[in-house]
């Protein structure tokens, strides 16, 4: 990998401004008024792996927005590599609590990124830690040192619930065979303190409606009459923590996997600061759930929350209103053994029977996706580690993450394969947020970083 690490380190200048153009582009799935743009972020996605190497590249239409695809097969005797990836962004409102345009990337310095950090919409989710990808898949073509054959598959559709992706699993099983699945779409600890997911947690997605009375009423003349659905709402989902913070569902927590004593102490080994957590978020204190650290709180339990709440009038200056309905969307994080289509189940029954007479319950379900974990004994994860021990001098630690990515279920029961998740954004890069960003150094480091995996990979899967 010599003469690819010296490419990289030749072109850095240019990969920078490269991300900076993709960047520019607003592909936000969730808005139809992006379509075009979203559309524009495909084919040029596609010419990118084009001039990095890749054959066989394809802007591959679905019902929604393009799948981009393409692929290196040097040897068909090697081992196979899927790049898993997305394209589209979140939405960037609200806008005024931007420092600088979200679509307008600019490399600033910051406490945690001496170097400097671009900031901009998909800086990090998922645009940045996709284009690694892409240059180093570059660097090890212009070398002549990929190791390994390559496939991508970038959607434009995972800030959507990847509506489309699992058809086109499904219907393209052949061409899409490999050995591994490999995705930067996650984060690591610190800059000096690398890290692998090995776990997420999956999602039940709702959104619930409460009605009342059959239209907004006076609340002088109706008040303390006739139910107010804001105020059952509150309290229904009040009553879906008790006061250690459990989950009351009943039947929610029988299919929980409980950590050894053993695993959860391996756990406890990556540093965590309560002082600098609660700073961070500007908290006096942590909550939740009793007899757990925060850590297992937001990786190996299960959680409820509230996504949403609204009703009646929300305008500037006041109108007395009793609402006829009030409606909230709540996530559920899953985590091994529990299943989505069964807790949205429970919490459907649940919830409408919380309900008291003459308020009408209606639950519908959002998108899902099933937790998964991957075994830090597998030549995949072995790969990863030497390959993070190679440019971070050090072995990085595993693991689980709080977040989702239901896709990871679906590759291995459409696909049979495992996916490692080679993240190196931080917590503290704001995704999903006002002021995304990602650092210049982690940008770099996982391009360098990257290489090492399929030359790892090669060597372990020949052993």
């Amino acid at each position: 990998m010599k003469k690819t690490q010296e490419y990289i380190q030749e072109h850095k200048q240019r990969f920078v401004g490269e991300l900076l153009e993709i960047l520019r582009i607003p592909s936000i799935s969730a808005d139809s008024s992006y379509k075009g743009d979203v559309e524009k972020m495909a084919f040029d996605l596609a010419d990118k792996l084009k001039e990095a190497g890749a054959e066989n590249v394809e802007v591959c239409r679905t019902d929604g927005h393009p799948i981009v695809y393409g692929e290196k097969i040097i040897d068909k005797n090697l081992p196979t590599v899927l790049v898993y990836g997305h394209y589209d962004v979140q939405p960037a409102d609200p806008l005024e609590l931007w420092d600088s345009p979200p679509f307008d990337p600019v490399i600033k310095k910051t406490e945690i990124h001496p170097e400097g950090a671009i900031f901009a919409r998909g800086a990090c989710d998922d645009k940045g830690q996709l284009y690694m990808h892409v240059k180093a898949f570059e660097a090890m073509m212009k070398t002549g040192e990929l190791p390994c054959n390559v496939k991508f598959m970038v959607e434009g559709e995972e800030e959507v619930g990847s509506v489309n992706l699992t058809t086109f699993v499904k219907e393209n099983k052949e061409r899409l065979k490999a050995d591994i699945i490999l995705v930067s779409d996650t984060g690591m600890l610190a800059n000096d303190t690398p890290s692998i997911t090995t776990g997420l947690r999956g999602l039940s997605y709702v959104e619930v409606e409460v009605t009342g009375p059959n239209r907004d009423l006076h609340s002088g003349l109706y008040g303390g009459c006739v139910t107010n659905p804001l105020n059952i709402l509150a309290k229904m989902i009040a009553t879906l923590h008790d006061d250690k913070k459990k989950i009351t569902i009943p039947g929610f927590y029988d299919k929980v996997e409980e950590l050894s004593k053993e695993e959860r102490e391996e756990m406890a080994k990556a540093p965590f600061s309560k002082e600098d957590y609660c700073k961070a978020l500007d908290i006096e204190d942590v909550y939740g759930e009793e007899g757990y650290t925060t850590l297992e709180r937001g990786s190996i339990r299960p959680s409820l929350d509230v996504n949403g709440m609204w009703g009646g009038y929300t305008g500037e200056g006041a109108k007395t209103v009793i609402p006829s309905k009030a409606y909230a969307k709540i996530s559920m994080r899953l985590v091994p053994n529990q299943n989505s289509e069964e807790i949205t189940k429970l919490f459907t029954e649940y919830f409408q029977s919380l309900a008291p007479k003459g308020i009408r319950v209606k639950v519908t379900p959002h998108h899902g996706g099933e937790p998964s974990v991957t075994p830090i004994n597998t030549i995949g994860y072995k790969a990863a580690s030497k390959a993070y021990e190679a440019t971070f001098g050090k072995k990085p630690i595993p693991l689980r993450s709080g977040g989702s990515i239901p896709i990871v279920a679906m590759f291995e029961k459409e696909l049979g394969l495992k996916t490692i998740l080679m993240g190196f954004g931080l917590d503290s890069d704001a995704i999903h947020s006002p002021n995304e960003h990602f650092g210049l150094f982690n940008y770099f480091k996982g391009i360098e970083t990257i290489p090492y995996f399929y030359s790892n990979f090669k060597e372990l899967s020949n052993d």
